[in-house]
Parts: structure tokens; C-alpha cells; sequence
């Protein structure tokens, strides 16, 4: 039983997943309607892709800016660059507890998950300008 309950904790890590999965929605809108057909270009230090509102597309993991560029016939080209959010850090907590005349004392650790920068957001608007 006690190595069950140490082997949890690792177990748990072990399971954790980060962000979006790197698939990042990218929407566009203008006055707060939503405006579907863009052509949008994404990219990132891992690559470009193309995609068309309302889409979605696989960037993978944070690396580097998220810039997003999108084009529409009677609109003007807008862009916008999303920052990854910030690292997954580490922390130690510390607890006590009793009862039954018993007390006991655990200290917990948890480790970042990616080293590194976090992840883009899981869904983006781009506000889009008539001309």
C-alpha cells in the first residue's frame, strides 16, 4: 500500500499533458462580428501554415512567437503575435497532519513539466478592419 501511494504522484506526472496540444483556433471578427473566409497565414519558429476562418491548426509545441496574418477582400491585413505564456515552474509545499494520536509530516515537490516557455493560447481573434 505504501509504495502505491509514493508511486501515485509519479504516475500522475507522468500522465500530464501542456496547453492546447499545440492546436491553436484561429477565428476573425470586426466590430465584434464575426466575419468567416479570411485567409490566414500562422507561423512560428517550427514552421508556417495556412489556414482559412473559422479554422484550426496544429503548431505543436511553443516555439518562438505565434504570429498570426490575415488577409479578406475589403478588409485590411491584419496581424497580431501572441507571446507563449509563461513556464510550468517548480514549488515544494510542506504539510502536517494528524489524528488518532498519530502526526505525520509530507513534503511534496513538483517539477516543471517543459522546461522552457508554455504554451500559445487555444484560440485566437484577429480583429479585422473594413477599407
Amino acid at each position: 500500500m505504501r509504495t502505491l501511494i509514493l508511486a501515485l504522484p509519479i504516475a500522475l506526472a507522468a500522465c500530464a499533458t501542456t496547453g492546447s496540444g499545440g492546436i491553436v483556433e484561429v477565428d476573425t471578427a470586426s466590430k465584434g462580428q464575426a466575419i468567416p473566409g479570411a485567409s490566414c497565414s500562422v507561423s512560428t519558429n517550427s514552421g508556417n501554415w495556412a489556414v482559412t476562418t473559422p479554422g484550426s491548426v496544429a503548431v505543436g509545441p511553443a516555439n518562438g512567437d505565434l504570429h498570426v496574418v490575415c488577409n479578406k477582400e475589403g478588409y485590411r491585413t491584419s496581424e497580431m503575435i501572441f507571446r507563449p505564456s509563461g513556464a510550468y515552474g517548480s514549488s515544494v509545499g510542506l504539510g502536517v497532519g494528524g489524528g488518532g494520536g498519530n502526526v505525520g509530516v509530507g513534503v511534496g515537490l513538483s517539477v516543471p513539466v517543459r522546461l522552457g516557455g508554455g504554451g500559445y493560447p487555444s484560440r485566437v481573434t484577429i480583429e479585422m478592419n473594413s477599407q
